[in-house]
């Protein structure tokens, strides 16, 4: 046994796990166009008009608020760029890296509402920017990819769809009508086996994906650790060919890391740290791997926060077979400048629950739904329907089995973008 080695192994998990995440899900929508959530490839959006149901598995814990635009832009010959009209409502172009880090934002919280043209650019990208930009947006991966979110008001899916399709994407040389630069060569794409995220094959992966992610500074340590074993981004390390001492370095190295960032993510119960830009994110790699573990392409609190509940008020795992309500006061009802909501999670597939009145969360937009006399709420999370009327407007229905509930703010106040917001607990009813 090589301790040495298998530390290094360990290391390697613990920096690459969210990039082998994310490539799960480039791979599906953007490299194998057999796959059903395929997107269309690089360079462009596909767009999701309708509400998600529990037949939707493109991503874990998804939401009913602000349905998707899935894109995928390759930025290795030149960058693209983003077109947003003026829009009257929450929106999010967010462009994540490989890393699953966040190079930059469009979106109504930090750009605004009126219209703009922004540049996405990648790490190679050094020319001047052309005039006539708002703005611009480096990433430090080769491949990017963007979970927008546009929210989804008064049930008008044809506004909806109106909006989203007012996203334009165009390489930088149609924009300013220069000559086409030569295009990149078409990467061999590792095809995507579920089972390569949990075993040995997750170091080939890796280190394909780290031919696209120049070292940056803040990482040069771990990079040499990595390229210490042969991890150095060549794309050419096989743990087929390793022999059986050094086989058995990284799989005790993978198994490792695995119970490193199982343990993480047990104790990890807010969004708070988890997303954000590589200033906020630089070396925070168990934050990062949590986020994408629990909530992959999550956005920072002052955007977008996260709360939840996967224990009762008891310190017991919440499921079905047990009745809860939630109580806010008026002063713990979650102060967003756009909305919030409530969505309800099967476990441990993290996916929305069927039920019989197709209800998957629940919040401050819910028609319906009843305020106490004091300004308070109580949600009703059952499997069943309530009996009681009023009951039954603010339930939020379970399944039988074990779930977790998620609570999401958009444009929260000081209280939640800084982490001191907390939620009341979910009490088993008597």
């Amino acid at each position: 046994m090589n301790d040495e080695r298998r530390s290094i192994a360990r290391d390697a998990y613990i920096f690459g796990y969210a990039m082998v995440e994310n490539y799960r899900t480039l791979y599906e929508q953007a490299v194998d166009s057999d796959d059903s959530r395929y997107t269309g490839g690089f360079g462009g959006f596909r767009h999701y008009s309708e509400p998600f149901t529990p037949e939707n598995t493109d991503i874990v814990t998804p939401n009913n608020d602000t349905p998707y635009s899935w894109g995928w832009f390759d930025l290795r010959a030149e960058p693209v760029v983003i077109t947003v009209p003026a829009i009257d409502r929450f929106y999010i172009l967010p462009f994540h890296d490989l890393y699953t880090v966040y190079a930059g934002y469009v979106s109504a919280a930090t750009t605004g509402t009126g219209p703009g043209r922004y540049l996405l650019a990648g790490p190679s990208w050094t020319d001047d920017t052309p005039e006539g930009f708002d703005g611009v947006i480096t990433a430090s991966t080769d491949f990017v990819g963007c979970l927008g979110r546009t929210a989804f008001t008064d049930g008008d899916v044809e506004e909806l769809k109106r909006i989203q399709h007012s996203y334009a994407v165009a390489p930088l040389h149609e924009v300013t009508g220069s000559a086409a630069p030569v295009a990149a060569p078409d990467p061999d794409w590792p095809v995507w086996d579920e089972a390569a995220a949990t075993d040995i094959r997750f170091f080939d992966v890796l280190d394909f994906l780290l031919r696209f992610a120049p070292v940056l500074e803040e990482d040069r340590g771990i990079r040499d650790r990595l390229a210490s074993v042969g991890l150095d981004g060549s794309g050419t390390f096989a743990t087929s060919g390793l022999d059986a001492d050094a086989r058995a370095d990284f799989e005790q190295g993978l198994a490792d890391g695995i119970a490193h960032l199982d343990d993480i993510a047990e104790h990890t119960a807010s969004s708070t740290g988890l997303f954000g830009t590589r200033e906020e994110m630089s070396g925070a790699y168990d934050n990062r791997n949590v986020g994408a573990k629990k909530g992959l392409y999550g956005l920072p609190p002052a955007i977008a926060w996260y709360g939840g509940w996967l224990v009762d008020s008891a310190g017991n795992r919440i499921v079905g077979t047990t009745d809860y309500t939630i109580t806010f006061t008026a002063e713990q009802l979650p102060k967003a400048r756009f909305f919030w909501s409530a969505t309800l999670y099967t476990l441990p597939q993290r996916l929305l629950s069927a039920n019989e009145i197709d209800r998957y969360s629940i919040g401050d937009r819910t028609e319906g739904i009843r305020y106490g006399d004091d300004g308070s709420l109580t949600l009703f999370v059952q499997h069943r329907r309530p009996a009681d009327e009023t009951e039954a407007a603010n339930w939020l229905p379970s399944p039988e089995g074990p779930f977790t509930v998620i609570i999401r703010a958009y444009g929260g106040d000081e209280s939640i973008a800084e982490g001191r917001y907390r939620l009341p607990a979910i009490t088993p009813r008597a």
